[in-house]
C-alpha cells in the first residue's frame, strides 16, 4: 500500500544500541531469588516482549533464577529503576546507555549481533510512497513522528540530519510534531496519515515491513 524511507541518515550508524546493563548498586545476580530485566519501549509491548522471553527463558536456566521482562512506558524512565534498583538489568538504547553509564556507572556486558553479522544500526526518515516529499525543505510545514526525546534514531538522528540540511529550528519548520513512544508507531502513524513524515531505528523499520508487507 505504502513505503518508503526517501531520506536516510545512514551516515550515523553505530556500535548497537542494545545493551544488558546491570545496575552499580544491585545485589549479585545469583543471590536473588528473581532478576528483573528492563525493556524500553522499541515497539509494541507484545510483540517485544514475545521478542525476548526466549532469551530471558535462557538466563532462567543458565542461572537457576527467575527472570522477568519488564516493558516501560517511556524511554527516559530506565534510569530511575536503575537508580531505584527497581529492575537488575536493562536492554538500552545508545543514548539512555550513555547516561547509564555517566550518571549510574552501569557496566555493559553484551551487545547484539544482527543475522547478517552487522552489530551497528542507522536511523530512517521515510513518507508514504504517495508524498510529493522528496528533499529536506519539501518537508517544510508538514507533520513530523519522533519517537522519544531519548532515542538517537527516533530523535537525535534526524535532527541532526535536519540541521545539516539547513533546518536549524524544527519547533518553527514543522506546522506540527510529535512523539509516538516507539518506533513502530511512528510507521503506523505515517501510513494512517496522521503524520506526513516519521523516523525510526531501521531495524525495527525493516521489522515492521517483514511482517506487514501490505505496507510496502
Amino acid at each position: 500500500m505504502y513505503r518508503v524511507t526517501r531520506c536516510r541518515a545512514e551516515r550515523w550508524a553505530i556500535a548497537a544500541l542494545v545493551l544488558i546493563v546491570c545496575a552499580c548498586r544491585a545485589l549479585p545476580l545469583l543471590a536473588e531469588e528473581q532478576i528483573t530485566i528492563g525493556l524500553l519501549p522499541e515497539m509494541n509491548v507484545f510483540a517485544q516482549i514475545k521478542r525476548y522471553q526466549p532469551l530471558a527463558d535462557f538466563l532462567g536456566r543458565e542461572l537457576g533464577v527467575k527472570v522477568e521482562l519488564t516493558m516501560l512506558s517511556r524511554y527516559g524512565n530506565i534510569i530511575q529503576r536503575l537508580r531505584e534498583n527497581r529492575v537488575n538489568a536493562a536492554f538500552l538504547g545508545s543514548f539512555t546507555g550513555a547516561l547509564a553509564i555517566s550518571q549510574l556507572g552501569i557496566e555493559p556486558l553484551a551487545r547484539p549481533v544482527n543475522l547478517d553479522g552487522t552489530s551497528t544500526y542507522f536511523g530512517h526518515i521515510f513518507v508514504r510512497k504517495d508524498s510529493d516529499i522528496k528533499t529536506a525543505q519539501d518537508m517544510r510545514g508538514k507533520t513530523m513522528a519522533f519517537v522519544e526525546r531519548a532515542t538517537t534514531a527516533g530523535y537525535v538522528f534526524p535532527l541532526a540530519w535536519l540541521n545539516e540540511n539547513g533546518i536549524g529550528n524544527h519547533r518553527k519548520f514543522f506546522r506540527e510534531y510529535f512523539f509516538a513512544g516507539s518506533h513502530d508507531a511512528t510507521i503506523d502513524a505515517v501510513l494512517k496519515r496522521q503524520a506526513d513524515i516519521g523516523c525510526a531505528k531501521n531495524t525495527i523499520f525493516d521489522y515492521y515491513m517483514t511482517r506487514n508487507p501490505g505496507a510496502r
